[in-house]
């Protein structure tokens, strides 16, 4: 153990940031904080409150209560050499973590204590992640404990963390060590013990044996009324309690004056009062022990700065007592099916049981979306709207319907994405195995919605369609495409292919549908059109029965487009394309066209025995929409690779060079490198950058190119200019002084129309193609890694591969190949292709480079030439930043 000393320390700055919002083991949540010299009674009254054998465990001796002298080294840390983490609910510290520097810079000795009441938790993982990411910051990246040997839970938890430990027995004590830098084993052991945190939660929270409805008003027109109306209406088997000052009697309900008059435990409570009553009533549901609030109530962020403080100070009360929130300004949440059917929502009107999952967020997109479900016949499972999503986001509704049962499908309408990089890293993983179909405005990431507060995206356009794509994502331009979708792969088998058959009764549609089907990317495998024409009734459905049959047999999918049939109704139809395509086991989807009855749109027909069919009134409609599903069985199917390693890589001489740097940044603004830092840096992780050499004038431009060797390149160090060759910013292939020196004259007169600009010589490379590669810390999405080809493929048309780290190695060869200008690299007109494998390699450190290291905000290789035996590195520009804002680090915190 460290030795204590009798001298406080100072206290450094108090890092604000660290502090965060958590969810424990059980789903309950929780505050973390970096411990001050406030908390010397709380740190105490915990103290105290131990057993004796945990004071034992943690001391090596048992003392019944600390010194002054304790309580002071405790407590006085200056968050850089000692931290201390306190984990609290409500004002009581239920965990205590805490590291020392020791005499090795890179090392520190950890120790924890946890609550007796609070054991089994997950309370010890937690402080151990947040120290981890505290220590790297503070350049640690080692930890030591002295544990006794009979402490078998807190050596659990090292054990459990994915790090690879060394242990020694001495002098009576296990000694424990390991290095703290994240592996893929322990970011595993992370995202895992987040997922079943998380999971659990909403699994609390969508599975209410009892729901409180704060608010409950005789007036029809209340929001407490509408919500009594609707629970008892949907069949809620559970206990239902109305808190109301007045008496409200309704059957099946039970009216309280106030939350704690209820005998009971309440797992859910529906809060319906004005804004300014709410705060109070969410103590008292705090006190009452309600699992979780849903707020129905506005007034909040969308009200401006005072709404959004009040929204803050409603997360934070709710918190404080282990409770989730939903919304404010929720539409509320329902759930289908016979186990826990409930409709706590101010929607009416349910869709039928189904197993699509949603989550959508304002008020008014939630209703839209709701009524789309409704309209369409999509079975739904549950739906919740999170309103202003001050708390329960969709990342939340994801980590439960990947282990729901119910659902099968997810859908989510998105106006703002508040942690997009765990969006995504938890999207691809639910993708393999439940398609994730998102519906989203261009502009979601460019501008917050109303209500809702977090940054905006500064990536590159495209970036956040790209994030979509690379983890699975099905995009929906709308709610209606999101049913059109929803209604293939919740109730069909995916397509095993892109082989379409076509079946219609008039020539006209089987052309119509052909040629949409080689513009979607759909390989045609039959079409069969004039079928059934001039028969009717049993007939006609006989002969579509026999083609749709035939048809199948040669086909992944199976599309049917029929104008009005005589004597068949469009529930016969749809039955008879229904089963046969279920004998196969492929999807099939109806259209009717020219149908002019009342209320004739896109529908799921509902048959016997669970057959469902997906029923449109526009071929483009349904194709689109299976063509996505295609598109998304094409994606689960294909090589998700694995994660990138690149060898000659240095971590720890990079995070040296970086923290050296660090205090030259200015504030929030970026600390530019010069040419030989940004070498250095990149060298780092075996990114070699060709040297250049600044001069003033032509005798030390000569100097220069004798040093670096001949056939020189001379280039001026504009920006924008330092790569035109049109307008006389670079000349290439200079093989001797006098070319040289005339180069210099020519080329500071072609640019004398520009401005003065500094001129540089660098030693001519290998020609072949030349791309870029770009890697951005955006404030919303975190990591981008981008690219294209060089010139106007990406400076005009925008032509650009985007991806977001960690990069499988598939992830980096589809990137390669998916500009459109990149068919260059691979031979095209005569000129032969280039290596490739080097530019994959050369991505692939770019991107762990980028991962690894938040500070490096912004990192541009622009040119890279490639040819068929080389990659050279022209240009190089690295800025740094402020690392604290990352949205997805290497600990668990809630949204705050």
């Amino acid at each position: 153990m460290v030795p204590e000393t009798a001298d406080t320390e100072t206290t450094g700055r108090y890092p604000e940031y660290w502090e965060a919002d958590v969810i424990l083991r059980d789903g309950a949540t929780a505050h973390l904080r970096p411990i001050s010299p406030a908390d010397r009674d709380a740190l105490r009254r915990f103290h105290e409150s131990q057993s004796e054998n945990s004071i034992y465990l943690r001391f090596f001796s048992y003392k019944p209560t600390l010194s002054a002298r304790e309580l002071d080294r405790f407590t006085v840390v200056d968050h850089r050499d000692r931290v201390c983490f306190v984990l609290l609910l409500g004002e009581r510290i239920i965990g205590v973590g805490r590291y020392d520097r020791t005499h090795d810079p890179h090392d520190a000795e950890v120790a924890f204590m946890i609550s007796d009441a609070h054991q089994g938790r997950g309370i010890g993982s937690i402080l151990l992640e947040h120290l981890a990411a505290a220590a790297r910051e503070n350049g640690i990246d080692h930890f030591s404990a002295e544990v006794l040997p009979e402490n078998r839970k807190m050596l659990h938890v090292f054990a459990e963390a994915g790090y690879e430990l060394t242990r020694r027995f001495d002098d009576g004590v296990v000694v424990v060590g390991f290095d703290i830098d994240p592996t893929e084993k322990s970011l595993a052991v992370m995202a895992a013990r987040e997922h079943r945190a998380e999971a659990r939660s909403i699994a609390d929270l969508v599975s209410p044996s009892s729901i409180a409805v704060i608010g409950a008003s005789r007036d029809p027109g209340q929001a407490g009324r509408m919500v009594v109306e609707h629970l008892i209406g949907s069949g809620f088997t559970g206990r239902l309690f109305g808190i109301s000052p007045t008496p409200f009697e309704r059957e099946g309900m039970v009216h309280a004056t106030a939350i704690a008059e209820v005998p009971e435990r309440v797992d859910l409570a529906v809060v319906a009062v004005p804004v300014d009553q709410v705060a109070d009533v969410v103590d008292q549901c705090g006190a009452a022990g309600v699992h979780a609030v849903v707020v129905v109530t506005g007034g909040y962020a969308e009200a401006g700065a005072e709404g959004r403080a009040r929204q803050r100070e409603l997360v934070r009360r709710a918190r404080s007592h282990g409770m989730r929130v939903v919304g404010p300004a929720s539409l509320g949440l329902y759930r289908t099916g016979p186990a826990h059917r409930f409709n706590a929502s101010v929607l009416p009107v349910l869709p039928p049981d189904g197993t699509l999952g949603l989550f959508s967020q304002s008020g008014a997109v939630g209703t839209m979306l709701h009524a789309a479900a409704v309209r369409h016949g999509v079975g739904v499972s549950t739906h919740l709207s999170a309103g202003n999503r001050a708390d329960v986001s969709g990342n939340d509704m994801m980590q439960y319907w990947e282990d729901d049962d119910a659902t099968h499908a997810c859908g989510l309408y998105l106006q703002s994405v508040g942690n997009p990089r765990k969006f995504s890293r938890i999207a691809r993983r639910l993708s393999l195995h439940k398609p994730v179909i998102v519906a989203k405005s261009e502009v979601t990431g460019l501008r917050l919605p109303p209500g809702h507060t977090g940054r905006t995206t500064q990536a590159p356009p495209g970036a956040l369609d790209a994030m979509f794509r690379q983890a699975g994502v099905i995009r929906a331009e709308s709610s209606e495409q999101l049913m059109d979708v929803a209604g293939i792969v919740t109730g069909q088998p995916l397509p095993a292919g892109g082989r379409t058959g076509l079946v219609s009764n008039a020539l006209a549609l089987g052309q119509l549908m052909e040629d949409r089907c080689m513009q979607l990317g759909l390989e045609v495998a039959a079409v069969e059109a004039g079928v059934v024409t001039g028969a009717g009734g049993p007939e006609a459905l006989e002969a579509l029965r026999a083609t749709a049959d035939r048809v199948l047999r040669g086909a992944d999918a199976l599309v049917v487009t029929l104008m009005p049939v005589p004597g068949a109704t469009r529930e016969e139809i749809a039955g008879t394309v229904g089963r046969v395509a279920r004998e196969h086991g492929r999807p099939a989807v109806v259209v009717f066209t020219g149908s002019t009855e009342p209320g004739a749109i896109s529908a799921v027909h509902h048959g016997p025995d669970g057959l469902t069919v997906p029923c449109f009134d526009s071929p483009g409609a349904a194709l689109r929409a299976l063509a996505k599903a295609v598109d998304y069985a094409r994606w689960r199917a294909q090589d998700q690779g694995v994660h990138a390693g690149p060898e000659g890589v240095d971590r720890e001489a990079a995070e040296t060079f970086v923290e050296e740097l660090a205090p030259r940044v200015p504030g929030d603004g970026l600390l530019e490198l010069d040419p030989g830092q940004a070498a250095r840096l990149l060298g780092t992780y075996g990114i070699e950058v060709l040297p250049s050499v600044r001069f003033t004038d032509t005798d030390e431009a000569v100097a220069a190119a004798e040093r670096i060797g001949w056939p020189v390149v001379l280039k001026t160090t504009d920006p924008n200019l330092r790569h035109r060759l049109d307008l006389g910013g670079v000349q290439l292939n200079i093989q001797d002084a006098a070319q040289l020196r005339a180069a210099v004259a020519t080329m500071r007169a072609a640019l004398a129309a520009y401005g003065s600009f500094d001129l540089e010589v660098q030693r001519m490379a290998p020609p072949g193609q030349a791309v870029v590669l770009r890697a951005i810390e955006d404030p919303l999405i975190g990591p981008v890694v981008s690219f294209g080809m060089a010139g106007d493929a990406v400076n005009l048309l925008e032509d650009w591969a985007h991806r977001v780290p960690p990069l499988t190695d598939q992830d980096i060869t589809r990137m390669v190949r998916e500009p459109k200008a990149a068919r260059k690299l691979f031979g095209l007109q005569g000129v032969p292709a280039v290596d490739v494998n080097r530019l994959e390699d050369l991505i692939s450190r770019v991107a762990l480079l980028k991962d690894r290291h938040p500070e490096i905000a912004r990192v541009q290789l622009n040119p890279v030439l490639l040819s068929t035996g080389s990659l050279t590195v022209l240009g190089a520009s690295v800025g740094l930043g402020n690392p604290q804002q990352r949205t997805d680090s290497a600990r668990r915190a809630m949204r705050s």
